[in-house]
């Protein structure tokens, strides 16, 4: 008769003391699921929203606590950034960081839990999901109209105010002329103004210091002999943050548009030559710092296996005749890595077991009374 003699098990804790969220602006969604995905595991959270997004994280809170929510579990603080986070990283309580927002950000905090990890209880977790420059990649093999339903939607949704969105594209020589003519037409029959119109698919940019920033980058394309801007390039705040949607071609597939990320409507193309595939996937990889979202276009299966292992360690989240943005929950889990964070993979399974610490326990039932082994004789 078999006799177990010792009980094995693993149990998940929650971390010892308190999670510190930091949510951005452009997803209300992810700014309830930074702090509710800690607190789910049983953790307390201090959750600071960003300046941009008061009201709807206000919002956020009223749903917690209608849906039952305890107080104390998730707590907002509204203030100061740079006093909330000296704050709270100074406390040896502190046990994580669950953040989304800028890399220059991110490496900051870093660096600060850094020089306080003497005072820390434990090792913090740190999870950061941060900037991108994504690219949309076009094999001669294309579908036209895929490739720009990809741009227009992938670059100009929520005026590319999205970590996701496509940014640098690569179009090659043959198919050049045909994405540009169908670029013009649909970007040209876009609507612009207020969100209260349902049928306007593009409006204002979030606030003037991101108004101020794209029009700069705008203004120097304008004067710059390696690029050319070709649809939009005009910007207007006398009735809020307008910034029309513009795509600027450049000769220079290192143009600074092409490497920095912008947060907004402004997407930027390089045209080829179609027997330059191979140095194209390798132009993507190396282009830019970080690695977050990516697509190819392509009816060629072999070209799209081609570019799915050359640009492996480019984009966490890579697709496939699609924009690289809009992952689902469940379906895409999101995050990449480089400078666009730690890939803990948000709205998974993976994400959430990092809130968690791993206690094993071992029960025997027969516990020994004689320190001799067996071997021992």
């Amino acid at each position: 008769m078999l006799v177990h003699t010792v009980w094995n098990r693993l149990e998940h804790r929650p971390l010892e003391g308190f999670i510190y969220a930091i949510t951005p602006f452009n997803f209300t969604a992810i700014a309830a699921n930074l702090p509710s995905s800690a607190a789910m595991m049983g953790n307390v959270v201090v959750w600071k929203p960003s300046d941009s997004q008061i009201f709807s994280a206000k919002v956020i809170v009223d749903i917690f606590k209608e849906a039952g929510l305890p107080d104390g579990v998730i707590n907002v603080i509204y203030g100061d950034p740079v006093m909330v986070t000296d704050t709270l990283l100074a406390s040896p309580d502190f046990a994580g960081l669950h953040f989304t927002g800028s890399t220059h950000v991110f490496k900051d905090l870093w660096a600060k839990i850094g020089t306080n990890i003497h005072n820390y209880k434990t090792y913090p977790r740190i999870v950061g999901e941060t900037g991108g420059k994504d690219f949309i990649l076009a094999h001669p093999s294309a579908n036209v109209k895929q490739v720009v339903t990809g741009i227009v939607r992938g670059a100009f949704e929520f005026q590319g105010q999205k970590c996701s969105a496509a940014s640098r594209v690569y179009i090659p020589s043959s198919l050049w002329p045909a994405v540009k003519a169908q670029l013009e037409t649909d970007v040209n029959s876009m609507k612009m103004g207020s969100p209260e119109d349902m049928s306007n698919f593009f409006t204002a940019v979030i606030h003037e210091g991101s108004f101020n920033k794209l029009a700069s980058y705008i203004d120097q394309a304008k004067q710059d002999a390696d690029a050319e801007i070709i649809l939009g390039g005009g910007y207007d705040k006398s009735k809020g943050w307008f910034i029309e949607p513009t795509v600027i071609v450049t000769t220079n597939p290192k143009y600074k548009t092409m490497e920095t990320e912008l947060f907004g409507p402004v997407v930027t193309i390089y045209v080829y030559e179609d027997s330059k595939w191979n140095e194209t996937l390798e132009l993507i990889d190396t282009t830019s710092e970080y690695a977050l979202t990516g697509a190819v276009f392509s009816t060629d299966r072999y070209a799209i296996e081609e570019a799915t292992i050359a640009l492996e360690n480019s984009a966490g989240n890579f697709y496939v005749n699609d924009k690289p943005t809009g992952a689902v929950v469940g379906n895409q889990p999101f995050g990449g890595a480089r400078a666009s964070g730690t890939n803990d993979k948000a709205g998974s399974m993976l994400n959430l077991l990092r809130w968690v610490s791993p206690r094993t326990i071992k029960e025997t039932f027969v516990t020994p009374e004689d320190y001799r082994y067996p071997f021992l004789g």
